[in-house]
């Protein structure tokens, strides 16, 4: 039996499945039902008091603590005809150089949030506004669309948050991305450096001709936000093979441990539905969202991405329904072989219970008993026994009790 409903809705199912097995390797994930185990490096934001003023500004960030290790920063410029991948290493001397007269598009990429220095950079340079700097310090936040417009020489941006899953250790982890998007500049914050399942797109970039060179930058926060949302294909295929072997332990050699990890099983469905379900509404959010960083191509994708979120509610639904059937399953097969157990200790019981009457009978200390004395009362005994035993079982097996 198995349980994929669908397959991958394109044919970068094959080039995802292969991402999760090239995620770097890492320590396993606490349970489920703490997402955030791996926050313990993440800077503590002060306690707003009633009335405090919200968000955090550039000098904000100079006042939380920051942790002096480096955090990896990679920046992608291109255009229809160029394209141009550098390590950022020194924040600073990045800020003050501008892009290549040729870059069309910025895609700058900062993996950790650790680094107060790079984000103060970063929100500095490109006029990040407060209220969306605090979000992305602020984890976990529910996937959303915040769009801010131009203030003065301040140009609009959209900000966006969105959870990243994957799976590590065979434990499904989700991870918090934040991206910022201008007219021709996208900067993404990655809750880690671990990995992420962006490099379909990086290579995409390498293309000349593709899609992905030929439009805006709104268009590449498109194909981010699809790479997300599509990675979760290859996670349910995986929870698909799960089940079935769920199935199969059920019928075969159901334990107290089958049971354990079905509930295990529903709480990490719990967490994808948590993370799927605002994902919809934050893409529908932004594909009615008219905005001047938006363009008209990408209100057009955005609908698709809206129906790989639809197609994968469903699935996740009919795999909690699945999960269900998968516990009451386990409750019959325990019931029905605790039923076979009863069955055969009472049919033992009913064979005994003519013998031990018997053997009471001549068992008591009676002077006179006329087959005491018989020589062969022993042997009559034991063959009228034998035949009792017999004919209940004949009659046992007749009724379809055996």
């Amino acid at each position: 039996m198995k349980f994929s409903l669908s397959p991958c809705p394109s044919s970068r199912y094959t080039l995802l499945m292969a991402s999760i097995d090239e995620k770097p390797e890492t320590a396993p994930d606490a349970p489920v039902d703490d997402q955030h185990d791996m926050l313990e490096d993440l800077p503590e934001l002060p306690d707003h008091q009633i009335g405090a003023a919200p968000g955090l500004t550039p000098q904000d960030l100079e006042h939380l603590p920051s942790s002096s290790e480096p955090v990896k920063i990679d920046c992608i410029d291109f255009s229809p005809t160029q394209v141009q991948f550098q390590d950022i290493t020194d924040i600073e001397d990045f800020i003050l150089h501008h892009r290549p007269s040729w870059s069309a598009v910025r895609w700058i990429n900062v993996g950790g949030l650790t680094n107060m220095d790079v984000i103060r950079a970063l929100a500095e340079k490109y006029d990040l506004h407060p209220l969306a700097i605090e979000d992305t310090l602020q984890i976990p936040q529910r996937p959303k669309i915040e769009t801010y417009a131009s203030r003065g020489e301040i140009r609009g941006r959209i900000f966006v948050t969105a959870r990243m899953l994957s799976l590590r250790d065979n434990r499904i982890r989700s991870e918090q991305v934040s991206l910022f998007l201008g007219r021709t500049t996208l900067i993404t914050f990655q809750e880690d450096s671990t990995g992420d399942v962006f490099d379909p797109i990086r290579a995409r970039l390498k293309t000349a001709g593709s899609r992905l060179r030929e439009n805006d930058a709104s268009f590449l926060m498109y194909s981010l936000l699809d790479a997300i949302v599509d990675h979760g294909f290859p996670i349910l295929e995986h929870y698909s093979d799960r089940l079935e072997d769920l199935e199969e332990a059920i019928l075969s050699n159901p334990n107290q441990a089958i049971i354990e990890q079905i509930h295990d099983f529903k709480r990490e469905l719990l967490l994808l539905r948590r993370t799927i379900w605002p994902t919809r509404e934050m893409i529908s959010a932004l594909s009615r969202t008219h905005h001047e960083c938006l363009s008209t191509t990408t209100h057009t994708y955005l609908r698709d991405v809206y129906d790989h979120t639809v197609q994968m509610i469903d699935m996740i639904e009919t795999y909690r329904e699945l999960t269900n059937g998968l516990a009451e399953t386990y409750m019959f097969t325990i019931s029905v072989r605790m039923n076979e157990i009863i069955k055969v200790l009472t049919i033992i019981t009913t064979i005994f219970v003519p013998l031990t009457f018997l053997a009471g009978v001549y068992g008591m200390n009676f002077e006179i008993l006329p087959e005491k004395d018989w020589r062969y009362g022993y042997l009559a005994f034991w063959i009228f026994c034998t035949f009792l035993v017999s004919c209940m079982l004949l009659w046992f097996r007749k009724r379809r009790w055996i």
